[in-house]
């Protein structure tokens, strides 16, 4: 069997992955309010639309400094190399809170989009966004022309998406920055909520929590 060609890179810098909460539920219950004439004739759904549009905004606030890694469905994924000599400090929080200014100032504008009133449509305003700032080595791998970072790191920052940051602020609008982003990017922390969070094959991982409310 030919192998396949492909070429691998290491690198180290803030990974950061920007999660929009309530995505699935949402369309979930707009395709179920909308199942007769959602999909008909090839069309396709004023939510969808929107959610693109709420997607393009975050990755059009954060790019650059951060580059594109992935779109993961509700959540962009995007990293910096410490050698592209990423924002550090408060320009690292401000750089967030610019993307998540977008995103509420974009989530406003949902009742331009289309003019359904139903409950599902409705829950759009329901929809909020974190963000997971993690920092470390990965690799990057170019497969078949399309970019994909590995490593556990990359995994830890994924892991991080599932934590108690909602239940000790309130709300879903926040920034968890962990020890080692804090340490790398010299990110203030003493205003922060300090957590622990522990995962499966993982050490106990110290976060910085900042609500965006």
């Amino acid at each position: 069997m030919a192998s396949m060609a492909f070429q691998q890179t290491a690198g180290e810098g803030p990974l950061l992955l920007a999660d929009i909460s309530g995505y699935t539920s949402f369309l979930q219950a707009v395709a179920a309010a909308h199942k007769d004439d959602a999909f008909a004739g090839g069309n396709v759904p004023e939510a969808y639309r929107m959610m693109s549009s709420l997607l393009d905004g975050i990755v059009g606030t954060i790019v650059p400094p951060f580059t594109l890694a992935k779109l993961e469905g509700d959540a962009v994924f995007a990293y910096a190399p410490m050698a592209a000599d990423p924002p550090r400090g408060d320009g690292m929080l401000d750089c967030i809170r610019r993307c998540y200014a977008r995103f509420t100032a974009d989530l406003a504008q949902v009742g331009g989009l289309w003019a359904c009133t139903c409950d599902a449509c409705l829950r759009a305003n329901t929809l909020d966004l974190k963000f997971i700032l993690h920092a470390g080595p990965y690799v990057e791998q170019q497969i078949a022309g399309s970019r994909e970072l590995i490593g556990p790191e990359v995994v830890m920052a994924h892991r991080l998406l599932k934590n108690n940051g909602a239940e000790a602020i309130g709300h879903g609008a926040y920034v968890l920055v962990t020890a080692a982003a804090a340490s790398r990017l010299d990110v203030p922390v003493a205003s922060a909520v300090p957590m622990t969070e522990t995962y499966e094959h993982y050490e106990p991982i110290e976060v910085f929590l900042f609500g965006l409310r």
